[in-house]
């Protein structure tokens, strides 16, 4: 990985972050990798039973803050791998909904006991005051994020 310590202290506050997300994703992709779970699989697994069955595509897509056209090939395989299905709204025959089969529920199980395991495992030493104030912070960070997005929206183009 980084050869030299001194680079950790170059690093910007964005720089530091988007590190921090990059190895806690690739410590969770290491654990569950026996699964026979890649990143875009698990995540989008474990947002689909956080937002209950039944929901459609478009709304997985949006709460996992990617492209529908993005999510599709991880449907694919997660149907193919028998975890999910996918059929039309009653509705609205252009959605699809997604619904976790027997099968994914039993692997979310298993995915829970070891994601929960790589938090307890990177947090460790982090008491729960300091916890508590890096949660506040990064949810500071997001909803200034959101704000500065929707003031760019909000100006006309040029």
């Amino acid at each position: 990985m980084i050869q030299d310590i001194n680079n950790l202290y170059e690093l910007t506050l964005a720089e530091k972050l988007a590190r921090v997300s990059r190895l806690w994703k690739m410590v969770a992709d290491r654990e569950l990798s026996p699964l026979g779970l890649t990143h875009p699989r698990w995540t989008a697994l474990w947002k689909l039973q956080r937002l209950g069955d039944n929901i459609s595509q478009k709304q997985l897509a949006d709460s996992l803050e990617i492209e529908l056209a993005s999510l599709m090939r991880t449907l694919k395989q997660l149907e193919e791998q028998s975890l999910i299905t996918r059929h039309h709204c009653i509705s609205d025959k252009r959605a699809r909904i997604i619904s976790l089969t027997d099968e994914g529920r039993l692997l979310i199980q298993q995915m829970e006991t070891r994601i929960l395991q790589v938090r307890r495992q990177l947090l460790s030493e982090i008491n729960d005051d300091e916890l508590m104030k890096l949660s506040q912070i990064l949810e500071q960070i997001s909803e200034n994020a959101l704000e500065a997005l929707s003031t760019l929206s909000d100006q006309p183009s040029i």
